[in-house]
């Protein structure tokens, strides 16, 4: 049989068994949450450096439409005041075929709001 004081020691090891277990498991947990935190932040980097791109090719995109669309108007505009007769019966042949668009939809039930 053990003796008490055998036994208190016996505890003694025990208790300072579980406490290392328990600053070991404490220690890497905290590893574990700084990879964790230093891994978001990356994410968080790297998101806003997307974004930052994005929006720098959405200007770029715009801009470009922009001339595109200056452009195209420039050409209409030249083409009406060389071919006014002309494009003025292609501006009513569009605004007819609008016209019975829209006319053709209303009488279909299904598109009333």
């Amino acid at each position: 049989m053990f003796s008490t004081r055998s036994k208190e020691l016996h505890a003694s090891a025990a208790a300072d068994e579980a406490h290392g277990m328990t600053e070991r498991a404490l220690g890497t947990t905290k590893e574990i949450a700084a990879q964790a935190i230093d891994r978001v932040r990356g994410l968080g980097t790297g998101v806003k450096g997307l974004a930052s791109k994005s929006a720098s090719s959405m200007g770029d995109v715009t801009a470009r439409a922009g001339r595109h669309l200056g452009d195209y108007a420039h050409a209409t505009g030249r083409y009406v005041s060389d071919q006014p007769v002309k494009s003025a019966l292609i501006a009513a042949a569009v605004g007819a075929g609008v016209a019975a668009l829209l006319l053709a939809m209303r009488r279909n039930k299904r598109y009333y709001y």
